[in-house]
């Protein structure tokens, strides 16, 4: 039962940072955030469905809070984050393969987005061209700065991850390696 709860708490933990970490970084890059020529780069976090499940809530609470506190029309708050929802969900699916999960919300924003600015905001852009300007945003938020992000550690297999969530042993090995470092041990890794 314990462990249960802490895979919860965990999982809320991580959902909860990503959301705060999405949301601070589109109020501070509001300006290129947000219009027909956007680039949001909180949409790099997008990929993080790729180590942990916690993120596919934390990226749409991110995105729904930004969208709020900026002021979005409401056909933007609602589908605008069911499109980086739709993104999240598909990087969580595609999670096997380093490589495709960042196609997911790339994929979704460039079809999702142009309807909402030409509804919500009235943009007199073409939806095709729309689509390629949002598309643009997308592919150099997601697949250039996320490009980064998304290599695992050296060694990284997932299988300790805190966000596969619910693994108490992993916490307790890491202890035990801070313990042995603090008592001088020059190798706590072992």
């Amino acid at each position: 039962m314990r462990e249960k709860n802490n895979k919860t708490v965990y999982f809320v933990a991580y959902g909860a940072v990503i959301a705060a970490i999405y949301t601070v970084l589109t109020l501070v890059f509001a300006p290129i955030s947000f219009g027909p020529v956007q680039f949001r780069i909180a949409e790099a976090l997008c990929i993080l469905p790729f180590f942990t499940p916690a993120a596919v809530p934390g990226v749409f609470i991110g995105c729904l809070l930004s969208n709020l506190l900026c002021g979005a029309a409401p056909l933007d708050i609602v589908f605008g984050s069911l499109a980086t929802l739709i993104g999240a969900a598909g990087s969580y699916g595609l999670r096997g393969n380093k490589w495709l999960v960042c196609l997911p919300p790339i994929a979704a924003n460039t079809a999702i987005i142009p309807w909402v600015l030409r509804f919500a905001y009235g943009s007199p852009d073409l939806i095709p061209v729309a689509m390629v300007t949002v598309g643009i945003g997308e592919i150099l938020a997601i697949g250039v700065l996320a490009a980064g992000e998304k290599r695992a550690p050296s060694g990284y297999d997932g299988s300790d991850d805190i966000g596969a969530i619910g693994r108490i042993a992993p916490i307790q090995r890491d202890r035990r390696k801070m313990q042995r470092f603090r008592d001088g041990d020059p190798e706590p890794g072992r």
